[in-house]
């Protein structure tokens, strides 16, 4: 028999996929039952806040999980244009290996529901903080001014690039953003 926490994080875990391929309002709890292998009463017992709760834990857990990844190929080099190089990289690499079919796990939920939502909102924005925040380090740790400001546009152009590679399942705009901001990057050409 599954532990109760087993089958709480594959009710979150299979959510976090629906939302992220289809968006907030697409995805029904019947849907996220159905493809998770879990019985009815599994998601009001772990998620007594329902849908909205359920997607505020799913946003916190994939935003958390992508995180790590962009830690990690932040710190696997000092120099700023390299490393986002191999972020555009990891995100370029999830949307072929999902077909093109999952892009960020925050942006289709937040475009979808953080309107109506503020619990989705507030889960959202604290994501994003939280990936500006690593950025913005990495950049401060590389003698980059302004490293909040220039955090805020590159993952605000991964973002993008990420929505516009999605749409024309190619991963050209997330290599195009990053030769275009690698230049802005370069030691020689960073803003005062």
């Amino acid at each position: 028999m599954p532990r109760r926490s087993d089958t709480r994080e594959r009710v979150i875990r299979t959510a976090a996929g629906l939302f992220r391929a289809q968006g907030y309002h697409a995805t029904g709890l019947n849907q996220v039952l159905a493809e998770g292998g879990l019985p009815k009463g599994s998601l009001y017992f772990h998620f007594p806040g329902g849908k909205e709760q359920l997607a505020v834990e799913s946003v916190q857990l994939s935003g958390r999980e992508l995180g790590e990844g962009i830690a990690a190929a932040l710190a696997s080099t000092p120099e700023p244009a390299d490393a986002l190089a191999r972020v555009l990289a990891l995100l370029g690499e999830h949307l072929v290996a999902t077909g093109f079919r999952e892009g960020c796990p925050v942006a289709t939920v937040a475009l979808d529901a953080a309107a109506q939502s503020e619990p989705i909102r507030a889960a959202c924005a604290d994501v994003y903080d939280s990936w500006q925040d690593l950025v913005a380090q990495h950049l401060r740790a590389a003698g980059v001014a302004d490293a909040e400001g220039l955090a805020t546009v590159l993952v605000a152009a991964a973002e993008g690039a990420i929505l516009l590679a999605r749409t024309r399942r190619d991963v050209t705009p997330l290599q195009t953003v990053g030769t275009h901001l690698r230049a802005l990057l370069t030691p020689e050409r960073r803003p005062e």
